[in-house]
C-alpha cells in the first residue's frame, strides 16, 4: 500500500454556519487547524479540496497545498475525488477527513486507517454510547455493525433494539481509490435519498464497509455553539 492521501473538502456555503472553513479559532481559520491535525496523523501528504478560492488562500497562508474544484461537484466526496485526481500521485487509500473537526485527536484519523482490512473497500469508525438521547436523536447516525467489524446499515433511526450500546457513526472515510472511483461514478441511491446517509449508497452496490471502533467521539462544528465550544477547547 502507498501512502495514503488525506483530503480534506471544504466550501464556504455551508446551510448552518455559512463560512466555516474561514471561522476564526485563535486567530486562526479552521481550516488551518484541520490542516495541522491531519498533518499530526503523520500517514502521508494532505491536500483540501476546495470549493472556493477563498479557502485556497487561507490553506496557502498557513503552508498548505488546495486544489480549486468545481463548485457544481454535489458533495465532499466528489471534491476529493476530483482533488485526488488533480493532485496524481500512486495514492491507492484515500482518506476524506471531514474540514469541521479541528478537535480530532490525531490518533483517530490512523484509527480509521488501521481499520481499512483486505477485503473491505472503505473504512469508517463508530464509537459506543449508552446514552437514550443519543439512541433518540436522528443527528446521531448510528451504525449497525456485524461481530466482525462489517456495517451492515447506517440510519438515523432510535437502533438497533434491545440492551448495549449503540454504535454512534464518526463521519471520516477511508477509501481505496478503486472503490472512490465506483463511488462518484454512480447515482444516489434509494436508501441514500430516504435516510440523507450518502454511505448507504456504497451499501446498496454491494461495497464492503469495515468500522473501526474508537472510544472519543470527535464533535463537528455544524452551529455556533459547536464554534464557540471549540474555540474553548481549543484556547
Amino acid at each position: 500500500m502507498s501512502r495514503p492521501l488525506i483530503v480534506i473538502p471544504a466550501r464556504m456555503a455551508a446551510t448552518r454556519l455559512p463560512g466555516k472553513p474561514l471561522a476564526d479559532i485563535g486567530g486562526r481559520p479552521m481550516i488551518a487547524w484541520m490542516l495541522d491535525r491531519a498533518r499530526a496523523a503523520d500517514l502521508g501528504p494532505v491536500l483540501v479540496a476546495a470549493g472556493d478560492a477563498e479557502i485556497v488562500a487561507a490553506v496557502e497562508a498557513a503552508g498548505g497545498r488546495a486544489i480549486l474544484t468545481d463548485p457544481a461537484l454535489p458533495s465532499g466526496t466528489d471534491r476529493i475525488h476530483a482533488a485526488a485526481q488533480a493532485f496524481g500521485g500512486d495514492h491507492d487509500v484515500i482518506v476524506n477527513l471531514q474540514g469541521d473537526m479541528p478537535t480530532i485527536d490525531p490518533a483517530t484519523i490512523r484509527a480509521a486507517v488501521a481499520a481499512l482490512i483486505p477485503g473491505a473497500d472503505i473504512a469508517t469508525l463508530v464509537s459506543p454510547s449508552a446514552d437514550p438521547a443519543d439512541r433518540d436523536n436522528p443527528n446521531v447516525v448510528k451504525a449497525i455493525v456485524a461481530a466482525d467489524g462489517r456495517a451492515l446499515y447506517f440510519t438515523r433511526a432510535a437502533a438497533p433494539s434491545g440492551d448495549g450500546p449503540v454504535w454512534r457513526h464518526v463521519g471520516l472515510y477511508v477509501y481505496r481509490r478503486t472503490a472512490l472511483a465506483r463511488f462518484v461514478a454512480a447515482p444516489p441511491s434509494p436508501l441514500e435519498l430516504r435516510e440523507k446517509l450518502e454511505q448507504l449508497r456504497a451499501l446498496e452496490m454491494g461495497m464492503t464497509i469495515s468500522c473501526g471502533v474508537v472510544d472519543a467521539f470527535p464533535k463537528g462544528v455544524d452551529s455556533p455553539a459547536d464554534l464557540e465550544a471549540a474555540r474553548r477547547a481549543l484556547a
